[in-house]
């Protein structure tokens, strides 16, 4: 029973998080790093995203059971009582909130993760995940609260590096999200998930995914053009960013869509980890 609950939690976008709240913690740290403060840090925040994923598998149990990607879950498949479901799900919700409380002794961290558990969980997750074509840009938001907590609960403040912070991974989840849109085709198909490459078009997708990528790129540049960060941070997100330019930019010409999607996938999960490592050890 207890990997049904550990599958709850999705602990693969937990530990996807936590990469990026470590990015975020480090270059505010700006080389100062309290190790127990930042360890404590990044388990309250784990704990705050495995409920919100618990309250998605609770919300998405009988859309769950119609994609091959996600029948199994614990949900999709009765094997926790929504109940018992619902109370794990408080219960690491309200542990992760004091915790991130009692060590930042601010409001602002807990305040900017308690906004993105309800865009995630009730926001996108209840209201428009079924409904609008623009859920994965409100979802965005909650995927790029991680790194702007792990800054601010240094930094004490929500300045500019945490105004970039908020644009650069909001920006980077919309390409990553339709990548998966396309090579999951079926699965969004058969739930009825009103994804933009299903709704708009697989062309307009590939559209929107190269202007993304290209926003994405600008706002990385943004942080090296307010001083937060130096050249050897431009050079590596530069050149992973183009790279992942080109892979999408390839999408207009390929023969299989499901492939080159699954390639832009992987690309954008390496972008972002090479960006947070970037940041966290290239502070001005």
């Amino acid at each position: 029973m207890y990997r049904a609950y550990l599958n709850l939690l999705k602990p693969g976008i937990v530990v996807g998080n936590l990469i990026s709240l470590t990015g975020g913690y480090l270059l505010a740290s700006r080389g100062a790093i309290d190790a127990t403060h930042g360890a404590i840090v990044a388990l309250s925040v784990a704990l705050v995203i495995g409920s919100g994923c618990a309250i998605n598998n609770v919300i998405d149990r009988d859309i769950d059971k119609l994609m091959k990607r996600t029948h199994a879950r614990p949900m999709a498949n009765n094997q926790i009582a929504i109940e018992s479901a619902l109370m794990f799900a408080g219960l690491l919700a309200i542990a992760g909130f004091l915790l991130l409380f009692l060590v930042t002794r601010q409001f602002l961290s807990p305040a900017l993760l308690l906004a993105g558990y309800i865009v995630y969980a009730g926001l996108y997750s209840l209201c428009l995940k079924r409904k609008s074509v623009h859920g994965t840009l409100v979802g965005s938001i909650s995927g790029a609260i991680p790194p702007v907590v792990g800054y601010c609960s240094v930094s004490g403040s929500f300045d500019a590096a945490a105004l970039v912070l908020l644009a650069i991974f909001g920006i980077w989840q919309v390409p990553h999200s339709y990548a998966i849109a396309i090579f999951r085709w079926d699965d969004y198909q058969a739930a009825s998930i009103p994804v933009l490459p299903l709704v708009k078009g697989q062309r307009r997708a590939k559209q929107h995914i190269v202007l993304y990528i290209v926003a994405f790129i600008a706002a990385e540049m943004a942080l090296a053009a307010l001083g937060y960060v130096g050249r050897r941070y431009v050079a590596v997100t530069l050149v992973m960013g183009i790279y992942w330019l080109g892979t999408a930019v390839a999408g207009f010409t390929t023969i299989n869509d499901a492939t080159w999607a699954r390639k832009v996938f992987a690309v954008s999960i390496a972008a972002v980890t090479v960006l947070s490592i970037a940041m966290a050890i290239d502070i001005r």
